[in-house]
């Protein structure tokens, strides 16, 4: 009894842990901007399923392969895709037409959003600071209770940005949300371009 008692104060201790410094990594970080630039647009459950989502698949990479995903992926094609997907997103928002917005919202919130928020936290997370320490702590501590801890803070981050994104669809018209949005989306995928081009210089 005393054992099983030690083995969970020490769960919840590395859980706990886990959680405060990612928490703390996260809070402000791009990821947290998409989801809420999204769930200002769209509606809100799909984008924080999908942030969910990917960032559970990113933990669980990062614990259970550490270091070794960046020797498989290079950084620099990482970087340049989510560049073109940042980029193309942005440049659709910037040019969004109010005429068409509620059925053309609706359709996508139901069919693609899930998939768009998904994708775009993978790629603009993969291999961030945030997975290299969840990889790190992984490699010290025992890896389940890292992974639930890094979860829950990065979804709690992801919650925090969701509900900022659907308080700024109540206090701003959507056309001025769409152009922000763009303008947020185009400036991460330069910032991806710029990443790509010092990886590709760091190897050359």
């Amino acid at each position: 009894m005393n054992d099983l008692y030690a083995d969970l104060i020490g769960f919840l201790s590395i859980s706990g842990t886990t959680f405060i410094i990612i928490f703390l990594a996260e809070f402000g970080d791009k990821s947290q901007l998409v989801c809420m630039s999204l769930s200002a647009r769209y509606k809100a459950l799909p984008v924080l399923f999908g942030a969910i989502c990917a960032f559970s698949l990113l933990n669980l990479l990062a614990v259970l392969l550490g270091g070794t995903i960046a020797a498989w992926i290079p950084q620099f094609w990482i970087a340049i895709l989510a560049g073109c997907m940042f980029l193309a997103f942005g440049i659709h928002a910037l040019f969004f037409s109010d005429e068409d917005s509620d059925v053309r919202l609706e359709h996508k919130s139901i069919r693609n959003l899930f998939t768009t928020a998904l994708t775009m936290i993978f790629l603009a997370e993969l291999g961030d600071k945030t997975q290299i320490a969840v990889a790190g702590m992984a490699s010290t501590y025992e890896v389940i209770p890292v992974w639930l801890g890094a979860t829950l803070a990065l979804s709690a981050t992801t919650l925090a940005g969701v509900v900022a994104g659907k308080a700024l669809l109540s206090r701003f018209p959507l056309h001025l949300i769409h152009r922000v949005s763009g303008i947020l989306f185009i400036g991460i995928g330069l910032l991806a371009f710029y990443q790509a081009y010092d990886y590709q210089t760091i190897v050359l």
